[in-house]
């Protein structure tokens, strides 16, 4: 299928683009429109979501066929709700379908008929927090979550997909019972490694770039390159 996809990312963000041409089918192309951020916390993702909309128009110039908006937590700071919000403001905005990385998590990990789930993230306390909060109100038991500690953007985007799986594999013990792992943030590069996380652990492991390309090529009828379980949904 030819396609064009429309990513909608924080301006430091150095890792959703590349993964998701990595992600995409030949003949599918992949543009972004930026928002301002640069240290991922609560009032900067905040600040940095009032231009969301004015992104989404953006692409609506390249006549896009789909929308994503690429931030996991920018997706999940308000609670439930502000995901789906979200997610109909953009896809007015772009005339077209759009996904938000959250929900698209979240779809992910009903598809995988997954209840209690292991999280790592590059992130500081604060958003961990809200992260957790997020994934517990959407009804999954977080057995574990553990983050970086990790404010300024361009630093997470430095960690390579080599962090990712020495991190998953530190931070979900055997003894600790899961029926998938969550690598969270669209500036965290571990599409690479999930399908040797999964061999190696044996439950689904997801990433949230690959959950939101997953999400958005449903909407739009094609199959992603994703080695990982969701390839088989």
């Amino acid at each position: 299928m030819t396609a064009r996809l429309g990513l909608v990312v924080p301006s430091s963000n150095t890792t959703a683009e590349p993964e998701f041409r990595a992600m995409a089918p030949e003949a599918t192309t992949v543009h972004a429109a930026r928002m301002p951020l640069e240290d991922v916390t609560a009032d900067a993702l905040d600040e940095m979501a009032d231009g969301a909309e004015r992104a989404a128009t953006l692409l609506s110039h390249a006549a896009v066929d789909g929308i994503a908006y690429a931030c996991t937590t920018g997706s999940l700071l308000h609670g439930p709700g502000f995901d789906a919000e979200l997610e109909a403001r953009l896809s007015d905005a772009a005339g077209a379908p759009a996904v938000a990385t959250a929900l698209s998590v979240q779809r992910a990990l009903d598809a995988l008929d997954a209840e209690t789930v292991a999280v790592v993230t590059p992130y500081a306390t604060e958003l961990n927090d809200l992260e957790r909060e997020y994934l517990v109100d959407a009804g999954f038991e977080v057995a574990t979550l553990d983050g970086r500690g990790i404010v300024d953007n361009t630093e997470i985007g430095e960690l390579t997909a080599a962090d990712a799986n020495q991190q998953v594999r530190s931070a979900v013990p055997d003894d600790i019972p899961v029926d998938a792992v969550f690598v969270s943030c669209t500036n965290y590069r571990s599409v690479p490694v999930l399908g040797d996380l999964e061999d190696t652990l044996d439950v689904p492991v997801i990433s949230s770039n690959a959950a939101t390309m997953w999400d958005l090529a449903d909407r739009l009828g094609f199959t992603p390159a994703i080695d990982t379980a969701l390839s088989a949904v």
